[in-house]
């Protein structure tokens, strides 16, 4: 017998004889880092998922600090972190299994981005947003800077109106500085001109930022409900959900509403922010009261934060709020 033939009688398909037990481990830092380590999905013509991640890795919008393209694929890697198995993850302060097998989130990939070129890469996202939408599924997008949340929320264009709850350090209301109508500091003023965007809460908002008095003035002339972090723990939390208008809900959350102690890998950030518990008790009323149609998540810049906790912070929340909404829904079936 020669060596090649004794190795291949030793050799068998048998998975257990590998120490796989009976079926791949799949642990959080093997494989591709989708999000969560869920499902790709190449054709976006074939989508069948309740939750369809994209990503937007766009950050030409950027005023400051550049770094925001590579937030996308930070909050895949750090989301592997709690992909251990897929039939859901206990909670035993709510006492329930969130995000159980029956759910189905599955990961599109990134929107193609042309460097330099906002238009034609923002027309890009807002397409993959669209066939999220067509094919039933609620989109999630993994910005990128702010200003992705523009071709998100033309994307719904068809759709039925809806609210915009905005978590942010700023205002993000400017109308036109120097020529530019699509950067990240637009975004919230390129909403309230839709039809179909029925109003704006727009929390977190603090500290000297680039938004002028008048920006401040228009926002509430266009029915924006501003609070800052300070005024939402005043009222607190829960009694903040309620001020949003029940019904359809698009969020936009900036990781620089988080205070910089905790979300440092950031391009602007700003002191004085929220703190993980609050914001997610604030989302978790929110989805208990509201039909959450969209969500996006935007300004992870992970080289400003070496640590990686905030892209574990992006990945923690978006991960919690998915379970919140998908728990709400069976409830209301």
């Amino acid at each position: 017998m020669t060596t090649t033939d004794s190795k291949r009688e030793h050799m068998t398909d048998d998975p257990s004889s590998h120490g796989y037990e009976g079926g791949r481990l799949n642990l959080p830092f093997v494989g591709i880092a989708t999000f969560g380590k869920n499902q790709i999905c190449s054709d976006w013509d074939s989508i069948e998922a309740d939750c369809a991640i994209l990503g937007a890795p766009f950050d030409a919008g950027t005023q400051f600090r550049a770094g925001a393209r590579f937030g996308p694929r930070a909050i895949r890697d750090a989301s592997t972190l709690f992909s251990f198995g897929h039939a859901g993850a206990y909670d035993h302060e709510d006492d329930v299994t969130y995000l159980p097998g029956t759910v189905k989130i599955v990961d599109l990939g990134d929107a193609d981005i042309i460097h330099t070129d906002t238009a034609k890469s923002h027309a890009n996202i807002e397409y993959g947003v669209r066939k999220i939408l067509a094919a039933g599924a609620l989109p999630l997008i993994l910005g990128g800077d702010h200003s992705v949340n523009i071709p998100c929320i033309n994307a719904f264009s068809e759709a039925e109106p809806f609210h915009l709850v905005q978590l942010d350090a700023h205002l993000d209301f400017v109308d036109e500085r120097h020529g530019v109508r699509n950067g990240h500091g637009n975004p919230m003023r390129r909403a309230s001109e839709k039809a179909y965007v029925t109003g704006l809460s727009q929390f977190g908002i603090r500290n000297v930022s680039s938004t002028a008095k008048e920006g401040y003035d228009a926002a509430r002339a266009a029915g924006s409900d501003i609070r800052s972090v300070r005024q939402f723990r005043q009222i607190g939390a829960l009694a903040m959900a309620e001020r949003v208008p029940s019904g359809r809900v698009y969020v936009t959350i900036d990781i620089d509403g988080f205070d910089p102690s905790i979300a440092s890998g950031t391009g602007t950030p700003s002191h004085g922010g929220f703190l993980y518990y609050e914001v997610l008790e604030f989302l978790q009323a929110l989805a208990a009261r509201n039909t959450i149609v969209g969500i996006d998540l935007v300004e992870v810049a992970p080289d400003y934060d070496h640590t990686g906790s905030t892209s574990t912070l992006a990945a923690q929340i978006l991960l919690n709020f998915l379970g919140f909404i998908f728990h709400a829904e069976n409830r209301k079936e």
